[in-house]
């Protein structure tokens, strides 16, 4: 399976791996070699964590404790519970990084460090200067968030490559209906 990384934060790119949350809810990483995966390509570690399956459902939990916390209204309080499990997360030490001879850089971490690192994504999502580009896609049944960081901050879609073509390919499908009607 192949992932997208649009959202401009490693959490938000996290949380959308579950797809079409309204509708489909389709998971994208499904078994914990996907979710390992998912790591490699984020770009967390280089190589794949070890994850087992209660590593996978750990994992799973974290998500969507994030997920609560975005939804949650704004002027409402964030539940403690889902802090303390996010603050819990993001206390652990995060992949590490080492330069060899060569000049290569290679990123390693475990299971739990590559949670750090998604954990402590979230926090900075909610950041006063990135909370205030924080949005949703505006396709049909597509719920990813993402850091809007457009000059104009007018980006509407997680991405041009499937929302914002879809909606773009709409467009033009009923403008020809309006011109022929």
């Amino acid at each position: 399976m192949s992932f997208e990384f649009v959202a401009g934060n490693l959490a938000l790119d996290f949380v959308a791996t579950v797809a079409e949350r309204r509708t489909t809810a389709e998971e994208r990483v499904p078994t914990p070699a996907a979710l390992a995966q998912w790591f490699v390509d984020a770009g967390v570690v280089d190589v794949p964590p070890a994850v087992d399956a209660p590593g996978h459902r750990e994992a799973l939990r974290l998500r969507e404790t994030i997920w609560r916390l975005l939804t949650t209204d704004v002027g409402v309080l964030l539940g403690e519970r889902d802090l303390a499990v996010l603050d819990g997360y993001a206390s652990a030490s995060i992949p590490v990084a080492a330069l060899a001879a060569d000049r290569s850089v290679r990123t390693t971490g475990d299971l739990a460090a590559c949670l750090a690192a998604v954990a402590r994504a979230a926090i900075d999502a909610f950041r006063p200067q990135n909370i205030e580009h924080l949005k949703w896609c505006e396709g049909t049944d597509c719920t990813r968030p993402f850091l809007d960081a457009s000059r104009a901050s007018n980006r509407r879609w997680c991405g041009m490559a499937g929302c914002g073509d879809r909606a773009k390919a709409a467009a033009y499908r009923a403008r020809k209906r309006s011109v022929r009607g």
